[in-house]
């Protein structure tokens, strides 16, 4: 059986509809509306809201202790002996006898042996809701979800926030972003930062004031090595401003795919916001009209040419590639150069 190599495809596949096969690619979805993000409730936190209720940006949705513990307090938990859990308690004037540390209020959590296990704090700080819109739904315990009409662009993950301010690019979307490129100025934004930021150039964005970046790739060490700090600075004494890291694809360095450098170009100077869950920067300005990506277009998200973008040209069929593995393939074309076969299954196309 004679196998068939990676060559140009034959003039009946060049001349067959363009777009024939891109069903049998992966296909990732760039824009979503309406966004539904969800604010989790950790032990001891409360929800300033209701449903239904309307909420603006900046506005305080749920009060979170930065540095929570448990408590055991004696007694029913409230003066009339009907305390549940997830019931809020405070402490009555004069009470003494607790054990452990001091605190103004808290969640009950269970009773066991008369007494009432707390979790509470100290230094309670809000969680401000980083765009307007509607509750949609309070779950004692669980979370608070926030429903807004908007358009939002999606990510893969997203380390701490929630955040927002004015979009501003600072670098190529190949560019790796250095801490003594990180600018001042930036102060108050949150900033496009190109295929990867290192954790030097965290640490002096945070310094600055920036309010949140977005990357296409952060290192494991990397991310490792910010969440470290920003738990050190959530635990001091005045706290930080928010801050969030809305990461685009993963580990792996390769450049922002240019269908999201277009819409973060549109973007430019307008307040954009970054959320968590899902992981996705927010748009409020429904001005802005977000270009849409050539439907031909595709990207390769593994194997030796990841992150690079090339024009659908048609099927290729089954093809033999390195390590004897024989896989169904399709011919992209990269640039100027001749149509190359590239597996199926490492490819994706935008939506």
């Amino acid at each position: 059986m004679t196998e068939r190599t990676a060559t140009a495809p034959p003039a009946e596949e060049r001349t067959a509809a363009p777009h024939a096969g891109t069903a049998l690619i992966a296909t990732r979805t760039l824009v979503v509306s309406p966004v539904d993000a969800f604010f989790g409730l950790q032990p001891g936190d409360r929800a300033l809201v209701k449903a239904g209720e309307a909420v603006g940006r900046g506005q305080p949705i749920v009060e979170h202790y930065r540095d929570p513990r448990t408590i055991v307090v004696a007694g029913s938990g409230s003066s009339n002996g009907t305390s549940a859990p997830g019931d809020r308690w405070a402490e009555p004037a004069g009470r003494q006898g607790r054990e452990g540390d001091a605190a103004p209020g808290g969640e009950l959590l269970f009773r066991s042996g008369g007494k009432w296990r707390i979790a509470g704090g100290e230094r309670p700080e809000p969680i401000e809701a980083p765009f307007e819109g509607i509750v949609h739904e309070v779950r004692a315990g669980t979370g608070v979800t926030v429903r807004t009409t908007a358009s939002a662009i999606v990510g893969r993950h997203v380390l701490a926030g929630p955040t927002w301010g004015r979009l501003q690019i600072v670098t190529d979307p190949d560019g790796e972003l250095r801490a003594q490129h990180v600018d001042v100025g930036a102060a108050g934004a949150i900033i496009v930062a190109g295929a990867r930021i290192d954790a030097e150039a965290l640490t002096r964005a945070r310094a600055v004031g920036v309010r949140g970046v977005i990357v296409a790739a952060l290192g494991i060490k990397e991310q490792r090595d910010f969440l470290a700090s920003e738990r050190r600075g959530r635990a001091a004494v005045h706290g930080l401003p928010p801050f969030g890291i809305l990461v685009l694809d993963g580990a792996s360095r390769r450049p922002i795919a240019s269908p999201l450098m277009a819409m973060f170009k549109a973007l430019e100077g307008s307040t954009v916001a970054i959320v968590g869950s899902p992981p996705t920067l927010v748009v409020d300005d429904a001005t802005v009209e977000l270009p849409k990506p050539s439907p031909d277009l595709v990207r390769v998200r593994s194997g030796p040419l990841a992150g690079a973008e090339g024009r659908w040209v048609g099927l290729a069929g089954p093809r033999r590639f390195p390590a004897g593995v024989t896989l169904e393939a399709a011919f992209v074309r990269f640039g100027g150069r001749p149509p190359v076969a590239i597996p199926i299954g490492d490819l994706e196309r935008f939506a």
